[in-house]
């Protein structure tokens, strides 16, 4: 055995340890993992419409919107042909 195949032995079975300490079921390399819990379906559908926000610019200046991570909006005209936006 090399060294590489003991240390993989090693931390499988401290992993098989902690599973046991835990109660969960071992798992193995290629096993399908538990059915992932579904939402009940009320609870999707049953989501309150937003109220306009009263900050926001009317609809009536047609600028693009595009908003970027830091909450900048693009200030380009509507459906602009240029590939990037402006912020401000």
């Amino acid at each position: 055995m090399s060294k590489t195949d003991e240390l993989r032995a090693m931390r499988e079975a401290k992993y098989a340890r902690a599973r046991a300490a835990t109660g969960r079921a071992p798992l193995t390399p290629n096993a399908p993992a538990t059915t992932p819990p579904v939402a009940p379906a009320a609870a999707k559908a049953a989501k309150p419409a937003k109220p306009a926000d009263a900050t926001a610019e009317p609809a009536t200046d047609a600028l693009c919107g595009h908003r970027n991570m830091s909450g900048r909006t693009c200030t380009r005209e509507q459906g602009h042909a240029a590939k990037s936006h402006r912020y401000s």
